[in-house]
């Protein structure tokens, strides 16, 4: 398994590697140890999400006010997704910058991203199946979202696609409209909730 820190810091890709045969294929897709010596966080799972997607269903861009925030671990086992990670933490040397990665069945891969930073996906295929390890559970009150179409974002959605998007991200501001609502974390309170965590 090989790890690298993503564009936006505090986000990495996982590289996995699958073990096939004539049965078919095996592949450890989480593991702690590895996540936690190179994050030197390790992931408290309070929840797994799994969502299957439409070809251009957009999902995000979505964070959890901090703290606690909402650290995420993302696999794709069946079909194919562009997954999107921004930066939204106020302060952050690389605020709104974007990070993205091709997960799909063919090569194995995961993206691990820590609280305060937004995520979203596109499916590039009709069924892909997508899950999520989550630090904390559902907490609507707690729980915001980012227009993915917003142009300031630029975010790289495919040009040839019809995306479907849901009402409530329809409805989501766009990133400087999140920033004048004061529903984005800082910097500081996210370095304050990584030094909590990982001081155990």
């Amino acid at each position: 398994m090989d790890i690298r820190e993503l564009a936006v810091p505090d986000s990495f890709v996982l590289e996995l590697v699958p073990h096939g045969d004539s049965r078919g294929r095996f592949t450890e897709w989480y593991r702690a140890d590895v996540l936690a010596e190179a994050t030197g966080v390790g992931l408290t799972l309070a929840q797994a999400n799994h969502s299957v997607s439409a070809r251009g269903s957009v999902r995000g861009v979505h964070f959890a006010a901090v703290p606690p925030g909402q650290a995420k671990y993302v696999y794709c086992p069946a079909g194919k997704v562009l997954d999107v990670v921004v930066d939204l933490r106020v302060d952050s040397p690389t605020f709104g910058v974007h990070d993205a990665v091709l997960l799909d069945s063919e090569q194995p891969r995961a993206v691990y991203l820590s609280e305060g930073l937004g995520h979203a996906f596109v499916s590039l295929a009709d069924g892909s199946s997508v899950t999520y390890l989550v630090s904390t559970g559902y907490s609507p009150g707690r729980e915001f979202g980012i227009h993915p179409m917003d142009p300031a974002l630029d975010l790289p959605w495919p040009a040839d696609m019809e995306f479907e998007l849901s009402a409530k991200d329809t409805a989501a501001p766009t990133l400087e409209q999140a920033r004048e609502q004061g529903l984005l974390p800082t910097m500081a309170q996210c370095a304050a909730r990584y030094a909590q965590l990982r001081a155990g």
